[in-house]
């Protein structure tokens, strides 16, 4: 069994991510290819990586940013595993055996179709700047096992997954949407859709670049903007609907709350955003900011992406 390791690369030195899975392929005489693709990224970057070239089977430079979604499926382009593993390019090897025990997964589940290994960010509190992205990771996205699998769809992330090829080319990401945001959801949902099971291991991937909270709000803000677009096309709102802001939107659209959350995001929804940018504070309130933005979002005219 051959495994095609993808890594999308946008603005990030990804040499240690390479050379720490080079080294497990190499130590344990594993059958895989590492395919970089680089997404249109800073030139300093691009010199940064450039190393790379001849130490993967494959580097393809971009020359016009395509996303999140059209990268991912590229790379049935040029891989020729029977399984493809899709790492973030900000991800950090943290298990010694962490492509093996992969591979031991998919030989005791040969009929496994798509397995998520989950994520990990350090234990230590980062300064004040730091800290909005590094809670929301502990408290909503760093899930045991044990729970990941109550929710095995809606607890699936692009982070860190195996998938068997043949499914990918039937189950491509959606290439209709661009910008940051719910691309992994929708992904896991049109997985589901197809009753395509996603399987779940503990074999995690480390953060490694944790955004400031004023980067993470931005991205925030334009995940928001990315759902609001899938929403207005009423067969991707079905498929999104056990979504938990979904869901309490879709409660709260028809309802007389709508005018009075409406109301109250005008008025605080900047002192809101401000609260946020320190850090330290309640998630509730990151609730309540996503929630303001998705109905401001829905209130506008359907548009392009």
């Amino acid at each position: 069994m051959k495994l095609s390791i993808c890594i999308p690369v946008y603005n990030f030195d990804v040499r240690e991510l390479v050379f720490d899975l080079k080294r497990e392929i190499e130590n344990e005489g594993i059958d895989a290819e590492i395919i970089l693709i680089d997404d249109a990224s800073k030139e300093s970057f691009k010199e940064t990586n450039q190393s790379l070239k001849h130490t993967v089977h494959h580097f393809i430079f971009l020359e016009k940013n395509i996303g999140r979604s059209r990268i991912r499926n590229h790379f049935l382009t040029f891989s020729t595993g029977e399984y493809l593993l899709f790492l973030d390019c900000d991800g950090k090897v943290v298990g010694k055996n962490f492509l093996k025990d992969y591979i031991k997964f998919i030989q005791n589940n040969p009929q496994t179709e798509a397995i998520y290994g989950g994520r990990t960010v350090s234990g230590y509190l980062p300064d004040p700047d730091h800290y909005l992205r590094w809670k929301f990771a502990v408290e909503r996205e760093n899930l045991s096992v044990e729970l990941r699998i109550t929710k095995p769809y809606l607890s699936f992330q692009t982070n860190n997954f195996v998938i068997r090829k043949n499914i990918l080319e039937k189950n491509r990401f959606n290439p209709e949407f661009q910008k940051y945001g719910y691309e992994d959801l929708l992904f896991a949902m049109d997985l589901k859709t197809d009753n395509i099971k996603i399987d779940h291991i503990d074999n995690p991937i480390f953060n490694n670049d944790l955004e400031s909270n004023v980067i993470y709000l931005e991205k925030v803000e334009e995940s928001v903007e990315s759902l609001s677009h899938m929403l207005k096309d009423e067969i991707l709102r079905s498929k999104l609907s056990e979504v938990k802001l979904v869901k309490i939107y879709n409660k709260l659209a028809n309802s007389p709350l709508k005018f009075i959350l409406n109301i109250f995001f005008n008025m605080r929804g900047e002192s809101i955003k401000r609260k946020l940018s320190k850090g330290n504070v309640s998630l509730r309130y990151l609730d309540i900011y996503k929630l303001g933005l998705l109905f401001r979002q829905m209130s506008k005219g359907k548009s392009d992406n």
